[in-house]
């Protein structure tokens, strides 16, 4: 089951609800996906915690997917698009889970969110800063498709499925190469882009500085509980580039030592064990 829910009369929000009907007063949980993604890349958490007594919202960020523009200019205010989607539909307290920039996402909306509405912040494939080079920027601005394929390369670990989610033989950067091309190409013509989809993002995670900020207002302002769950062989974010984070939010630490920066596809059940113990 999917849900179009509405963020203003402007700025339609798009998300799925994991087969169920989205109920505010189960305890929430907000899947943020991250940079060309969209709410896909969670079908199998969204639907585990969603069978299993949760409100589930896996969002396609504004001008990803199936959410309407314009695309926001950073992640400060995705997040408060994040926060605005919950007040709109009065959910009192949720729990934040994002992946790559979805992660700097969650981080800043959980800081802003006010005291004790965030139960948990889990940041997976995260590092900060999430610097991202100038060359690869330059190329996703001038030839988008030739920076997915060289992405795609570095964000996973192993070429084929393992026997899981999705199932065994699954060409894994085939499939990710798909989801963000077309991605992409849904986002063309969207107000609030300099170049496209795939500059936008990574611009995005880029420039975003209020990390250790973030996790300084979170740690003195709420009981928040949080988690990384990090890739081993994660080579976009490298694991050693989240310890700074971890130290500031007091966070536990999960690894997956298989995978790569595509923690969803290929390590699917490690994945959600991990999310299974962050949000127990």
């Amino acid at each position: 089951m999917t849900t179009p829910l509405t963020m203003t009369p402007h700025a339609p929000l798009y998300a799925y609800t994991g087969g169920r009907p989205f109920d505010p007063a189960l305890p929430c949980i907000v899947f943020v996906h991250g940079a060309l993604n969209d709410h896909s890349v969670w079908t199998l958490a969204a639907r585990w915690f969603a069978h299993h007594g949760h409100g589930v919202l896996a969002i396609d960020l504004p001008g990803h997917g199936r959410s309407a523009g314009p695309v926001l200019p950073d992640v400060e205010s995705m997040a408060d698009a994040v926060l605005a989607l919950l007040a709109k539909h009065q959910v009192q307290r949720a729990a934040l889970v994002g992946h790559s920039m979805g992660s700097l996402i969650a981080l800043e909306a959980a800081s802003r969110a006010t005291p004790g509405a965030i139960s948990h912040l889990v940041m997976v494939g995260t590092a900060y800063p999430m610097r991202v080079s100038p060359a690869l920027l330059e190329l996703a601005a001038r030839t988008p498709l030739a920076a997915i394929d060289q992405v795609v390369t570095f964000s996973h670990a192993s070429m084929g499925a393992k026997p899981s989610y999705p199932g065994p033989g699954a060409w894994l950067h085939g499939a990710s190469q798909a989801l963000m091309r077309q991605v992409l190409a849904r986002g063309e013509g969207i107000a609030g882009i300099e170049h496209n989809l795939f500059h936008h993002d990574f611009s995005a995670c880029d420039r975003y500085a209020h990390g250790l900020g973030a996790a300084a207002q979170l740690r003195a302002a709420s009981s928040t509980r949080c988690s990384l769950v990090l890739g081993g062989r994660d080579r976009m974010t490298v694991p050693r580039q989240a310890l700074a984070m971890a130290q500031a939010l007091q966070a536990e630490v999960h690894t997956l030592p298989k995978a790569g920066h595509a923690l969803m596809q290929e390590d699917p059940d490690g994945l959600l064990a991990a999310l299974r113990r962050a949000l127990a």
